[in-house]
Parts: structure tokens; sequence; C-alpha cells
């Protein structure tokens, strides 16, 4: 992995000492706080530089580059880590700002983070550390299964287990979408944006997929309540909705080897169109 750390700097910088490695086993000395994160998301090893600017010692650029084993694993570290959308046209997908830069690209996750604002030389060791990343996997296909209308920049994520603090739905994706509400008063129209999610959990074949129904089924009667009366139009007959403590007003349907869900809307039209949009999009 050492050979993904440019040796020759940009301008005006200069890279400190030899590169340092970390295992499955060393990675908390480098990251305590957040190694069990990385752990979580099959971390395999990896790669920390430092950078400094040669006029000042107390300007310096971290740089590290973690090898996740494949690029659904990268994905959602990258997703974990990136703040908004704010993307640089570096890697599968990006983020910059004015003192952090994360992307990711095939395998590899790379987050680089100086002590003062530099995002052109960001960006520059970046894009030099990308063109040496050989691995030119694609995105993980299930991004592209959510709908495009609404949804709000840089929040799709992938979790490896735990999907919506539910054991039971195993790994998957949520995202979220942006609905504008408008209250009129005397004297003016308000306009706000509230949120609600979509999300699909990923299982080995389609009858875990009707045992994790049941058992969200089985979680909605204890915790919360089941709702009837949905439309049945563009949803199966075994279709679920409720009322989740924590997630608010919830449809679940299943599809092959997927749950897919909206949850947290105020309209039900608004989460039965987009889950059956995004039903659609599942291949």
């Amino acid at each position: 992995m050492e050979s993904l750390v440019p040796k020759d700097a940009p301008n005006g910088w200069t890279l400190r000492g030899a590169p340092e490695t970390f295992t499955r086993e060393t990675l908390f000395e480098h990251i305590d706080g957040q190694a069990d994160l990385f752990l979580q998301y099959g971390f395999e090893g990896s790669v920390f530089a430092v950078y400094r600017n040669v006029n000042s010692s107390e300007d310096k650029l971290d740089v590290d580059i973690y090898d996740m084993g494949n690029s659904l694993q990268a994905f959602g570290v990258f997703s974990r880590f990136r703040q908004e959308e704010s993307p640089a046209g570096i890697g599968l997908d990006s983020y910059l700002e004015d003192r952090y830069a994360v992307f990711y690209k095939g395998r590899y996750f790379v987050a680089l983070q100086a002590t003062d604002s530099n995002p052109s030389i960001l960006k520059r060791l970046a894009q030099e550390i990308e063109s040496r990343i050989s691995d030119n996997s694609t995105p993980p296909k299930e991004i592209g299964y959510f709908p495009k209308s609404g949804l709000k920049p840089g929040s799709i994520e992938y979790f490896p287990n735990g999907l919506l603090g539910r054991q039971f739905l195993k790994r998957g994706f949520k995202a979220s979408y942006v609905k504008k509400k408008e209250t009129k008063t005397d004297a003016k129209i308000i306009s706000e944006d509230r949120e609600f999610s979509l999300f699909l959990s990923i299982f080995e074949n389609s009858q875990d997929a009707l045992n994790a129904m049941k058992l969200f089924g089985e979680h909605l009667s204890k915790e919360g309540r089941l709702v009837q009366g949905i439309s049945r139009t563009q949803f199966g007959p075994d279709v679920l909705t409720g009322v989740d403590p924590y997630q608010g007003k919830i449809i679940v349907e299943n599809k092959g080897p997927y749950l897919l869900g909206a949850a947290g809307f105020e309209k039900d039209s608004d989460g039965e169109r987009r889950l059956a949009e995004l039903m659609k999009n599942v291949k």
C-alpha cells in the first residue's frame, strides 16, 4: 500500500519520514475512537503519511489510505464520513472542503486532513493518490436504485449491519428525501423542508427477506402499531404499514432478496409514491 503514497509532494510541501502501515490488530493505535467503525466495514489494512509545508512547520497535511476489501465497503465508510454533497470529481465519489477531503475508488477509502485551509493542495494530492489506484471496480449497484427526484444530495448511506437500528434488517442502504411543505398565514406563505427516508435491506435469498418481514411485523405490533388501509394497487397483499416508535410512519415491502421501505413521511402518498419508484428500479 505504500506505493499509493506519492513520494513527490506538491510544490512547497515535503513528505515527512516513511509512511506507517496498520493492520486489523494495530488500527486502534492510530485511530482509537474510530477503529471499530472501520472494522465493521471490513477494514483490511491502511497506510498513513504526513506532508509538511516547507515554509511552516506547523502547517501539515495528514493522509490515510484504507483498504476496505471491496467497493461496497469502501463506499460505506465514505458515506459515513462525507458531510453533505460537495464533490471534487475524484474517484467514484468525493467530498472536499477547506481542510478536509475524502474519496473512494475501488476497494480504497482515502481521507486527507489539513491543519490550515488549503483545498487546492488537498485536491491535487487526492488526485495524485487516485491516479495510483488501479482498482476500477464500479460503485455498488444499489445506489442507482434510489429515485433521483427529491433525493437529498449526498444522503445515501450504507450500513454493514443493523439498518435503522434493527438487527433483523441486517445490512443495507438508507437515503433521505426532501418534501417541501407550505403553511399559509394571514401575511405570507411559509415554506419548510420535511425529510423522510427510503431504505433497502439486503439478504442472502428471498426466504431470508420474508423471515425478516415477519420479524418487522412483530416489531411493529409490539413496539409501535400496525395500520391497515394502504392502497394495494402498487404493492403486494403482504405489505406492512404502521408507525414505528423511532422512524414514524412506515411502509415495508418485499422484493426478492430485498426488503424495501419508506419511513418518516408525513403524507401517505409521499411515502407510497417514492417506495413504488424504488421497487420499480430494483432488479
